[in-house]
């Protein structure tokens, strides 16, 4: 793997374990059969429980029988399973950023005795519902509705593009009390077998296709007051978990442009052309030489990412900073990588053409390439252009 300013030599003993056990587990586990399950569209969900047993379900925190692993540890988790495929990085981000988080960080003693041990050891998968169909960059105007009543909540709306959600036992649930704008969004763990939830997968994807993806419908869902989560009222509560799950996806990028670049390496020095491997001409090496660049720079800006997370000073316009940057990065260095093969690169025998499109998703999930840009721009300038 791709290494040039040796970032890696500087890993503690406990994160090189991290790093190898993930990429063992890929190896051996996954990316046999990942290109199978990318032009089928499926995801290989009887790993969900070995991945739960490794530790792979938010690692870094603790407590409740969880690692508490440095976030450099868990950034490299990301890096390792999306140099496989943005799939499996997107389940475990799911379940560890955008579910058990937010349970970890609001939620009740109950709630966290409840569901953090099920879902850290896969026992349970959960969904994080936020966008819907017509609000995605602007969940603020999200119309989901909890109707208070004598025993809890009515939940009413839909959510769409929801990972995990055909699969979830529990969906983390942003709604607002009642219909009222002024009145604020609140947190609920709603257990997919309520009566009145659906969770409809979305098939015929042309990205992220090795990824279960769906909608979550509330039709007149009743939930306790028990499954509201106490900690959080407002935007700062899905928000503070995206700014979670985008850490991971700065990291996952790099290891899938990584993954690119070894793939396209190997190729052409062994790809014979007019008497000799296509990597001893010019053009090829400076592909190459650009992509090396590339990948380090990002990677660099994913260490120091960690470092700042690490110690409480991390701000989420530096994440998406990063995750702008680095999904950008990947998106375009598949592309190239791609290129390097050439005709083969269209073939599910190699890894580039496979990220390249699921880079199109990831490029937009999140928070999409152009807001994150408006975020960045608002921090640098203090006006908000999306108001």
């Amino acid at each position: 793997m791709l290494d040039y300013v040796d970032l890696e030599r500087d890993l503690s003993s406990e994160e090189r374990m991290v790093r190898d056990t993930a990429r063992e587990f890929v190896e051996e586990n996954v990316a046999p059969d990942i290109a199978d399950h990318w032009i089928e569209g499926t995801f290989p969900t009887e790993l969900i429980p070995e991945m739960g047993e490794l530790g792979f379900y938010a690692p870094n925190l603790d407590g409740y029988g969880l690692p508490g692993l440095s976030e450099t540890a868990y950034g490299l988790l990301m890096q390792e399973l999306e140099a496989c495929d943005s799939g499996l990085r997107s389940m475990a981000s799911v379940q560890g950023a955008l579910v058990m988080y937010p349970i970890y960080e609001y939620g009740s003693e109950a709630q966290k005795d409840e569901w953090l041990p099920k879902l850290a050891d896969g026992e349970a998968v959960g969904c994080f519902g936020l966008t819907e169909p017509q609000h995605g960059s602007n969940p603020t105007a999200m119309e989901t509705t909890a109707e208070a009543d004598d025993e809890g909540y009515v939940l009413s709306g839909s959510k769409t593009w929801i990972t995990n959600s055909p699969i979830a036992d529990v969906a983390v649930v942003w709604a607002r009390e009642t219909s009222d704008p002024d009145r604020p969004v609140r947190g609920f763990l709603v257990e997919t077998d309520r009566e009145g939830v659906s969770t409809n997968e979305i098939d015929e994807k042309l990205s992220l296709r090795a990824s279960i993806t769906g909608e979550i419908g509330l039709s007149n869902v009743h939930v306790p007051e028990e499954n509201v989560l106490p900690g959080v009222e407002g935007m700062k509560g899905p928000l503070s978990c995206l700014t979670q799950a985008r850490y991971g996806i700065a990291w996952g990028a790099v290891g899938a442009a990584r993954d690119c670049f070894r793939t396209a390496l190997e190729y052409a020095k062994e790809r014979d052309q007019f008497g000799g491997p296509v990597a001893r001409f010019q053009l090829q090496q400076e592909k190459l030489a650009e992509m090396a660049t590339r990948i380090t720079t990002s990677q660099l800006l994913a260490h120091r990412l960690a470092d700042l997370k690490e110690r409480g000073d991390l701000r989420p316009e530096q994440v998406s900073m990063a995750k702008r940057n680095n999904v950008r990065m990947a998106r375009d260095q598949s592309r190239i990588a791609r290129e390097i093969l050439g005709g083969n690169g269209i073939t599910a025998d190699y890894s580039p053409m496979r990220h390249m499109a699921n880079f199109e998703t990831v490029y937009t999930y999140e928070g999409t390439h152009d807001i994150h840009t408006l975020i960045i721009g608002n921090d640098l300038t203090g006006i908000p252009a999306f108001e």
